[in-house]
């Protein structure tokens, strides 16, 4: 009896000590990489809402991206789209090189880029489009500046496992000797000095959130527009 109860007491003391789990980023390798994939220019019309027409060149929208990698982040059926960022607000995904869009009043600052079905952003120099439009005082553009892309909404199932951590950067490069972006994670403080894509492991159900700072080589915080972001996902 006295052996048994022993027994109870190592496993229970066991169970106690480990830790939860702990949230860890990790880059993502294997995605192909559209290095030759550009937009190359876009039309816009103001009629109601603002009419935005793309020329691609080297990329396809609409359809599932290859990979000879093992992945489980949460996919768009539609496929390949592009992500449209107004003011660093959360990103509308569009399937088609033509559609329109409703802006707020004021001046808006738009940015969109090649987006991956499982809306990794292609990061290569021709991949984006970045302007400004609209009445209102315009911003230097030619500032440095981030853009929080992803993760968003509402995860269930198997997509809660591993979300993406994306972003967007403009005039700006990060290093281990540069600019760097911090990223926290509920509590948890990540210092990312290479422009990818990263899993995000460890997360506890319920609401995580999310802040990303472009921060200088000393630490400080880049004084630019939109920096830092801040947002919620929930993972059911």
């Amino acid at each position: 009896m006295k052996k048994h109860f022993l027994t109870l007491m190592v496993a229970c003391l066991f169970i106690s000590c480990q830790k939860p789990n702990e949230i860890k980023i990790t880059k993502i390798e294997g995605s192909p990489k559209y290095e030759n994939s550009k937009i190359l220019g876009v039309d816009l019309n103001l009629d109601e809402e603002l009419e935005f027409s793309f020329e691609l060149e080297n990329y396809e929208l609409g359809i599932q991206t290859p990979r000879d990698f093992e992945y489980t982040l949460a996919n768009s059926v539609k496929g390949q789209h592009i992500h449209l960022i107004i003011n660093n607000d959360p990103y509308s995904a569009h399937y088609s090189q033509k559609f329109k869009k409703k802006l707020s009043n004021g001046n808006n600052v738009i940015l969109a880029f090649l987006s991956r079905s499982y809306h990794e952003s292609v990061k290569n120099k021709n991949a984006f489009l970045f302007t400004q439009y609209g009445d209102g005082e315009k911003i230097n553009l030619d500032q440095e500046f981030l853009f929080y892309s992803r993760p968003k909404g509402v995860y269930s199932g198997k997509d809660t496992e591993k979300l993406l951590l994306d972003f967007y950067l403009i005039n700006t490069n990060i290093s281990p000797n540069g600019n760097k972006v911090r990223a926290t994670i509920n509590e948890t403080v990540f210092l990312i000095d290479n422009w990818a894509p990263y899993y995000i492991e460890g997360l506890p159900k319920g609401r995580v959130d999310i802040k990303l700072e472009l921060i200088d080589p000393s630490g400080n915080l880049i004084d630019s527009p939109f920096n830092p972001s801040l947002r919620s996902v929930t993972l059911e």
